[in-house]
Order: structure tokens, then sequence, then C-alpha cells
């Protein structure tokens, strides 16, 4: 991998209007060489698409990265936000493209640790757990909240036996080789099991996954996309993954 790997941060939205500012200065703080990011918006009804464009506008040609806007016409789920994003990336030349929220939830200070795995280890994708020594999730969580998502991340390995603590987390940083060996345009699942499905077939293809901790805030803004449909779909989808015809 180069010196000063292209990073990109793909970051989908759907109403992140008042958040979006906020992450992008917190990212441009870091100070990480090469990095870029690339904001995935879904038409969101109160404007954070046209907010991502005039803060790329406001920053372009002020060296040390870029942001850019991909525009969906359609909410059609967390899981296709994604596909578009890493393709872009990947089609863009990113050597590292990492995933997060724009609600401010993921640290953004973990980033430069999970660039160094990446260069300095054969690490395929680390994730930001909240579920390895160090890590924790939000204490503003109620006790059923904490036991639903410890919960549901024993339920996907035990289906699944990904042998990752937190195989539901959204904060990842993968090798661009990793994103090509998976097939973008084959994943099928959506909303939250999105994330099973990439753990997943990471691991099928016998490619090393590393943890980091972190700590998982309560979001700054906005509601929760965590819908009905995006529960049930997330409860079949290891059964179906295991089933599956290969």
């Amino acid at each position: 991998m180069a010196q000063d790997p292209k990073i990109v941060v793909v970051v989908p939205t759907y109403n992140e209007v008042e958040s979006l500012p906020v992450l992008i200065a917190q990212l441009r703080e870091l100070g990480q060489p090469n990095l870029h990011v690339l904001v995935v918006d879904d038409n969101s009804p109160d404007g954070t698409g046209k907010l991502a464009d005039e803060l790329a506008d406001e920053l372009a040609g002020s060296g040390g990265g870029t942001i850019s806007t991909l525009h969906r016409q359609e909410k059609d789920g967390l899981g296709r936000a994604y596909v578009a994003g890493m393709t872009r990336a990947l089609a863009d030349g990113a050597d590292i493209v990492i995933q997060m929220d724009a609600d401010l939830s993921h640290p953004v200070s973990v980033i430069p640790a999970m660039v160094e795995l990446l260069t300095r280890t054969d690490a395929a994708m680390v994730i930001g757990s909240r579920y390895v020594p160090g890590g924790s999730t939000a204490s503003e969580w109620p006790w059923h909240r904490k036991a639903l998502s410890a919960w549901a991340n024993l339920y996907v390995n035990a289906i699944l036996h990904l042998h990752v603590r937190d195989a539901t987390a959204g904060f990842k940083a993968w090798r661009s080789s990793t994103l090509a060996a998976l097939d973008l345009p084959s994943i099928r699942s959506n909303g939250y099991s999105f994330q099973v499905e990439m753990n997943y077939r990471t691991v099928q293809r016998g490619l090393p996954i590393v943890e980091v901790p972190i700590r998982f805030e309560e979001r700054a803004q906005g509601a929760s996309k965590m819908t009905l449909k995006v529960q049930l779909e997330s409860a079949r989808t290891p059964w179906k993954l295991r089933f599956a015809r290969h």
C-alpha cells in the first residue's frame, strides 16, 4: 500500500443537515493525509444533499482532501447507499474505504488507528467495536437497548460462526482489494443486515478481520432509522446467508 494511501470516508445521509457539518469539521481536524469524504445522500427533504454540495464548494482547492456528493433519487436503505458509495470510491481510486454514520455516534478519533492497522498488518478489514476490551456503548442507552444489541451479536454469531465480537457494527475500514473481492453489486441485504452480510462474505473468503475498541455514542441529532421492517430483515438475514446456495 502507498505511503499515504487514498482514504475515502463514505457517509450515507438522510436528514442529517445538523450533524453533517460537525462530522466534516471533525474529519478535517484529524489532519489525516489524503483523506476524502463522499456523502451519499438519499434526496433528504431537509436539504442535507444541498448542504453537502455547498461544503464541497467551500472547501474545494483548500488542499488536504476533498468532499464530494453522490445524489440518489430515492431512499431505499442503508445497504444500497453503502454499495453505491463504495462502488464510487473504488472507481475513484481509493486504497482504503471507511464507512461511518453521519449522526456523530462513531468516534472520528479512531480513524488513524484503523488506517494504521490496514497499512502495517495483513488485516482485510478493521471494525470499530463496542464489544472488545476497552469498547463500550452509550451511557444514555437504557438497559433493554444494551441487552438487545448484545443479544443481536450473539444471535448472528450463533448462526454464522463469524467469531467477530461486534458483528452488527457500522464503523469499518476496508482495504479496496477486500471490497473488490466481495462482489459489491451482488450484495442483497439492506438496512443494518448489510453489515452482517459484508462480515459473512469477508469470513467466507478467509480474509482476516481485526477489531479496535470504540465508545459508541448516542446519535447527537435527528431520529433513528431503525424501523420494524429493518429489524425483521436483520433477524432473517443470518438464516438466509447460512442456507443460501454458493
